[in-house]
């Protein structure tokens, strides 16, 4: 069998073109879906909700982080689709000795790219993994071309009680920055936790409400508002700040519809 190296700097063999794939990350997953996969992709998470259609019919192998061993026995795969950072190193482990498990490591843009194109390679879809990756590159680089205006001070929340951010070691902190944002928390290192006393300080002019993985509406605005009176503050679709799959060729779009003007 061929052999192939992971995000992870991981060699494994991999049956081209595999036949039966399980893939544990919702991004990933809809990746596999927009690749045409649909006959070969066995068994995905209950997290994976695109494409409606695959999340009503394909069979759920646990949650993200909750695998659940014996479904994924059943399914016998030849090939198991992982994140680094979306699944727990342990359950990954256990799967790698008995199957071949290639998993993505995912930082930014160009680490996102890659996965994209070497997922290709591994599903024997590289033309249409590359006409993806292309079509997201080329977004990426128009919405670079907009008017040059100073960084938004930002910040980006993803959970309450306690409320949590993101550091800049984070993919979602690289859309912020291609969004035109600067992450006033970049300077921390994955999810931290802050306090409404470190919101105020840090002197962010805007603060976005992720509709994932904590679900903020209009009542948390309202909530935060009366601390923040000087910050604009906004909900925001989660999946395109945070989704490093074939999602991304909408995301610039979708940043560019943002209402990011008259900050001063």
């Amino acid at each position: 069998m061929p052999l192939f190296t992971d995000q992870t700097g991981r060699a494994l063999e991999i049956a081209v073109p595999p036949k039966r794939i399980i893939s544990l990350v919702p991004s990933q997953t809809e990746l596999l879906y927009h690749l045409g996969l649909d006959e070969q992709v066995a068994g995905i998470t209950k997290f994976c909700v695109h494409p409606p259609e695959w999340f009503r019919s394909k069979t759920r192998v646990g949650g993200t982080k909750a695998i659940k061993p014996e479904i994924i026995q059943q399914l016998q795969p030849d090939l198991i689709i992982a994140n680094k950072e979306e699944n727990v190193r342990e359950q990954v482990l256990e799967l790698a000795a008995q199957y071949p498990v290639w998993v993505s490591d995912i930082h930014d843009l160009d680490t996102s790219l890659d996965m994209i194109r070497r997922v290709g390679e591994i599903t024997f879809r590289t033309e249409q993994a590359n006409a993806i990756a292309d079509s997201i590159a080329a977004g990426f680089d128009e919405l670079a071309k907009q008017p040059d205006a100073p960084p938004i001070p930002a910040a980006y929340l993803i959970w309450r009680n306690p409320w949590m951010t993101v550091g800049g070691d984070t993919f979602i902190s690289n859309m912020l920055a291609r969004c035109g944002l600067t992450n006033v928390f970049g300077q921390s290192k994955r999810y931290p936790a802050v306090s409404i006393e470190e919101l105020q300080s840090s002197q962010c002019k805007l603060l976005l409400l992720s509709s994932e993985p904590y679900p903020f509406k209009q009542q948390h605005i309202d909530e935060l508002q009366s601390h923040l009176p000087d910050t604009r503050i906004l909900l925001v679709d989660g999946e395109m700040f945070s989704w490093y799959g074939s999602r991304l060729q909408y995301a610039p779009e979708y940043f560019r519809q943002l209402p990011l003007q008259g900050f001063s």
